[in-house]
């Protein structure tokens, strides 16, 4: 097990296998690295260094009272990558981790990373207000903060079944999955995962997209019912070297339940 104590002494966990060019993966709310296990190994196999972290809050990452917002979400990466000297990465992240990737290649990534890759994003601004009239109503996550603050266990129980699609017709809920997802998401800290949809929902990552230079490529399913595809293009938009691919039917689960799409076509791209 592998941890590391960021500025303000919170531990990071850690996973660093292989060698070769690094791809940092970063996971999305509430869950954990464990999350990336099938591009840890899909990658890991084609010869490249794989690194996945459980953010500060989440999984066996400790659970600060402070620091769970986006800023300092991409501090402690900044700080992880320089401990371990990362240059020439790749980074990918799901949901939130796409928010995460996104800020932390804006604002501390020059330098060391060569590419990122955003799945399923939260990017670039997803509640609704004056400047995002189509953003998603307060109330939603009002009502995510309510069953995660106060009926966590449950709440994450059902959370999976919209998260995979399995509520779809034709589709059959993947009990292993499930209850995965669920122990993920049952390891971190409530506080963490309560004040992280704040994180998610109300950052607004519209600048650090314009400000990227790097190739990034955008992956979003059509049907996606937790981060609307209409972020998707959006965020390539605004990506001065951007590049978009969308999948009809694919969840926002799809790095889990499409494993084998996405991880080729991240191949390609980073190749």
């Amino acid at each position: 097990m592998s941890t590391f104590a960021v500025n303000d002494g919170t531990e990071i966990y850690y996973k660093d296998w292989g060698t070769g060019q690094p791809i940092v993966f970063h996971h999305g709310w509430p869950l954990s690295s464990d999350d990336w296990d099938a591009q840890m190994m899909f990658f890991l196999q084609k010869g490249y260094r794989v690194i996945a972290h459980d953010r500060r809050g989440h999984g066996r990452s400790g659970q600060s009272s402070e620091g769970n917002n986006m800023e300092t979400y991409a501090s402690d990466i900044a700080e992880l990558t320089e401990a371990l000297n990362l240059k020439d990465a790749i980074h990918v992240g799901h949901s939130t981790g796409g928010g995460e990737v996104i800020r932390y290649a804006a604002k501390y990534g020059k330098g060391r990373i060569a590419k990122a890759v955003i799945i399923s994003a939260v990017t670039p601004i997803m509640i609704q207000n004056e400047s995002n009239p189509e953003g998603v109503p307060l109330s939603v996550f009002d009502e995510i903060r309510q069953g995660t603050g106060f009926n966590r266990a449950q709440y994450f129980y059902d959370f999976p079944t919209a998260f995979y699609g399995w509520n779809r017709e034709g589709q059959t809920v993947q009990e292993g999955i499930k209850h995965n997802w669920w122990r993920q998401g049952m390891m971190g800290s409530v506080l963490a995962h309560y004040e992280g949809i704040k994180a998610f929902s109300e950052s607004d990552f519209t600048e650090d997209l314009k400000s990227l230079d790097i190739p990034v490529l955008v992956l979003h399913g059509e049907d996606d019912q937790i981060v609307p595809y209409a972020q998707a293009p959006r965020a390539a938009k605004l990506l001065k070297n951007g590049k978009l691919i969308s999948y009809p039917g694919f969840s926002h689960g799809m790095p889990t339940i499409n494993a084998e799409t996405i991880n080729n076509d991240i191949l390609a791209f980073i190749k």
